[in-house]
């Protein structure tokens, strides 16, 4: 097919942003009339931060990067537990023009040396309950200026934040900064391998909120928001500080692991109007036998991203608290969702409609676009799309092509007699099997196994058989109480899918190896083949 089928049926308008634009002060002025108003809510401790606070403290703290010497596009990493203190420094290195990165907080001493070093950070924002996994690092990182503890009122060896804020006035200094500087960097997850330094610039945070916060969700300054998914994840970030803040909303956050006993908690103490889930979490909860009853919760809209939903998690969700899950993909690179369900449009199975402001095309083996209902690679065109990977240009060239960016990800689009066009994941192309010379979407076999009544969660590699031909292994885990046998689980496959995409060998595990952010690593799995 030529160029012209690439779907570009929901482009709106560009959203003008000026050049000389501060992505912090923008999301700060626009709360101006709100100072009074609960911007970040911490489900531990009670805490509550107002807009006005907020706006105070981040002034302070960029006041304070200042004054520790850290000069303006240097990195500072932030490794921080979710609470109030988060959204301050991230905003408050943005005021300064200083670049915050932001790192996953689950990962090892090895990995934020890595960070750490890959970044040249100058500076260090660190929780309390993760500085010992950084104190034998830091006399070996040579361009550290300052190393500053959070979540702790004194530290006999590092000023804390909440001391750094107090010596610091509240005078607004908004560093020069234009909408195409550089504003942040995320790692990426992992899980596909080691993580990446994604660079992004001022503009893209509010061009999220707008396109797909504003755009599909439709977000307003009534909602409280909760995100399952953590800050330091590109899907967190918009969910619970970017989204949130351009309307004036109200966000909960929880430091901890989302186990469900405390997202039920937190759901019905703090009444959220959105939630922000992924599917792995999504399973846990409506197997939780305590689940609370529909009429104890304020539910009005759920979203899904990190990994496709399965379609009978979905439904089974509407059915027990009546509210959709609007399940989309973005990635690090794209900084959040491009390709989603919308309200009232939910088709369980897909991953929806391109969203407004991004363009879409499926690319086959051949380099040629697809037609519908053929697989092939998705890639996006946006405008939020990160400028490179830090010291990684062979990685850069081959993700970031012109104005598209290679997803990883396989897909099949299909048009409805309507013209509207709805895509179907077929798993991340490395994870792509080809028996008898034909794809097999690992995630088709995934979903199947799925609607089993005893299973809670799958993943489905390829495994070499005696013959040194490529056949489906799945790693399956049971709900509790629950049993099945391999064979019965292989006939269920049967059934429903073509007999060459059943798995030829099923292996019960207690749980899968998965990211800090829920996905599941299914490149671990094959490593111990």
């Amino acid at each position: 097919m030529q160029a012209s089928s690439a779907d570009h049926s929901a482009s709106p308008p560009r959203i003008t942003i000026p050049r000389n634009y501060n992505a912090a002060h923008d999301l700060l002025q626009r709360n101006a009339g709100r100072a009074g108003k609960p911007a970040f809510i911490d489900a531990v401790t009670g805490e509550v931060l107002t807009y006005g606070d907020l706006t105070d403290q981040a002034h302070r703290f960029a006041n304070a990067l200042r004054a520790q010497g850290i000069t303006p596009e240097s990195r500072v990493l932030l490794a921080m537990l979710d609470t109030p203190q988060w959204p301050v420094a991230f905003l408050g290195c943005i005021l300064a023009g200083v670049v915050p990165v932001a790192a996953n907080t689950l990962l090892t001493p090895a990995d934020f040396e890595f960070m750490l070093r890959d970044s040249r950070a100058q500076g260090l924002i660190v929780s309390n309950t993760l500085l010992p996994a950084f104190e034998p690092l830091l006399a070996k990182i040579d361009t550290l200026k300052a190393v500053i503890v959070a979540g702790i009122e004194k530290s006999p060896s590092y000023p804390t934040l909440t001391s750094v804020l107090l010596a610091q006035t509240a005078t607004k200094t908004i560093a020069d900064t234009c909408a195409d500087d550089v504003c942040f960097w995320l790692y990426s997850s992992g899980s596909t391998g080691a993580p990446k330094g994604t660079v992004h610039l001022h503009s893209h945070l509010i061009q999220t909120a707008e396109l797909y916060g504003r755009g599909v969700l439709g977000i307003r300054e009534d909602d409280v928001v909760y995100s399952a998914a953590k800050l330091f994840f590109a899907y967190g970030l918009g969910n619970a500080l970017t989204f949130p803040m351009s309307v004036g909303a109200t966000t909960v956050l929880l430091p901890a692991r989302p186990a469900p006993a405390d997202v039920f908690a937190l759901l019905k103490k703090y009444q959220p109007t959105i939630f922000y889930g992924v599917p792995t979490l999504y399973a846990a909860l409506l197997a939780d036998p305590s689940r609370p009853a529909t009429s104890e919760l304020s539910l009005r809209i759920c979203t899904s991203a990190g990994e496709a939903l399965p379609a009978e998690i979905g439904k089974k969700w509407t059915a027990q608290y009546g509210c959709e899950i609007l399940d989309g993909i973005g990635s690090t690179e794209m900084l959040h969702i491009f390709l989603s369900n919308r309200p009232g449009r939910v088709r369980y199975g897909t991953t929806g409609q391109a969203v407004p402001g991004y363009a879409l095309r499926i690319i086959g083996d051949d380099g040629r676009e697809c037609a519908d209902g053929e697989i092939g690679e998705l890639q996006i065109s946006g405008p939020s799309a990160a400028i490179m990977y830090w010291n990684n240009r062979a990685k850069t060239k081959a993700t970031f092509a012109g104005e598209w960016t290679r997803s990883g990800d396989k897909y099949t689009r299909n048009t409805d007699a309507n013209g509207d066009a709805y895509y179907t994941y077929g798993g991340r192309s490395d994870d792509m099997l080809k028996v008898g010379g034909i794809y097999v979407s690992p995630f088709e076999v995934e979903a199947c196994l799925m609607t089993h009544a005893a299973v809670l969660e799958v993943a489905v590699i390829g495994v070499a058989d005696a013959d040194e031909l490529v056949k489906p292994k799945a790693y399956v885990v049971l709900k509790a109480g629950q049993s099945a046998t391999a064979e019965e689980l292989k006939a269920h496959v049967k059934q429903q899918l073509a007999p060459y995409k059943y798995p030829r060998w099923i292996e019960f595990a207690n749980e899968l190896p998965k990211t800090a952010t829920g996905k599941i690593q299914r490149f671990k799995l094959r490593q111990s083949h």
